[in-house]
């Protein structure tokens, strides 16, 4: 039933196939989804990823009585989907929440970042990938942005729901900077944003809410989160991805080894099945002792020895 809901098969079509409640099978994506989500933060989200390039972009999504902004993030070298974030207005909150996951993610900040023209990109990444400078000197350190950090931008121009011009932005770095890390990551060669738009598409092919024109109205923000995180995570350990294929041994059964964002990223050697990903226990977060309040107890008084 959860590989259905994550191939983008509506909820109306599960119940009618397998004959269960409505209210159950959106309880068990619910709590799919924030399994995936918990998982997502326990792996990826430790600051142990060579991200590199990085890209990121935000789509609307229907809902009942409105609508609602998604935002996704992408590591494009190894095609690992960094987190999303939901949120109803398109705004400097929702992109600062994108981009502290994506520093979560992040081993180093001397990365390339290749986003649309939304202003809010600019301010959120310049913020937040900012490091300290310790002088030795008293007071708070000045914050910087570290000298391998580049920032480039993609404005496309419409006329009538059409393209009609394209515009590279670079606001930090250089050109000649920009193009050497497109050329080692194997990204292309010009500043651009194909890959996450990409990933939008494959988003919206396997998730029913996303479905343009489509009649699965996400009813909650909650549900449209939980399927968010299921079918990330699934597109980062379960589902192999054609273009980080690699040529197999000559004695192998089969001419291509396939490869998952999460194997091309280092967190697994092999591709999970959807079982394993629900199955996987998450370790329980370090137990703190509560704080103790009011007044100390009284302790008894020392007997003077005999």
């Amino acid at each position: 039933m959860i590989t259905l809901l994550c191939h983008g098969c509506p909820t109306q079509a599960v119940v009618a196939a397998f004959g269960l409640d409505e209210r159950t099978v959106a309880r068990w994506f619910t709590a799919a989804g924030q399994h995936c989500q918990r998982m997502h933060e326990h792996l990826i989200e430790q600051g142990q990823i060579d991200v590199q390039h990085v890209q990121a972009d935000e789509l609307w999504v229907k809902q009942v009585g409105g609508k609602v902004w998604m935002a996704l993030a992408l590591a494009v070298p190894t095609r690992l989907w960094l987190g999303g974030v939901i949120s109803g207005q398109r705004d400097l909150r929702l992109i600062t929440r994108l981009v502290q996951r994506v520093r979560a993610c992040a081993v180093t900040p001397a990365i390339l970042v290749c986003v649309d023209g939304l202003a809010s990109y600019v301010t959120a990444f310049l913020q937040l990938f900012r490091q300290p400078v310790y002088t030795g000197r008293r007071g708070r350190p000045r914050l910087v942005l570290p000298e391998g950090f580049q920032f480039a931008q993609v404005v496309k121009h419409s006329a009538k729901r059409h393209v009609v011009g394209v515009t590279r932005r670079v606001l930090r770095g250089s050109p000649d900077g920009i193009a050497a890390v497109l050329k080692a990551t194997a990204t292309g060669t010009v500043i651009n944003t194909a890959y996450i738009e990409r990933l939008n598409a494959t988003f919206r092919a396997h998730l029913a809410p996303l479905t343009r024109r489509g009649r699965a109205i996400a009813r909650t923000k909650a549900a449209l989160t939980a399927g968010m995180w299921l079918v990330g995570t699934a597109y980062n350990f379960c589902w192999p991805h054609d273009s980080l294929r690699q040529l197999a041994p000559d004695d192998a059964p089969r001419k291509w080894l396939y490869r998952t964002p999460a194997m091309a990223a280092g967190l697994t050697d092999h591709p999970w099945t959807l079982d394993e990903l629900l199955r996987f226990q998450i370790p329980l977060p370090r137990w703190v002792p509560p704080k103790r309040r009011g007044r100390p107890p009284k302790r008894p008084p020392l007997q003077a020895a005999a």
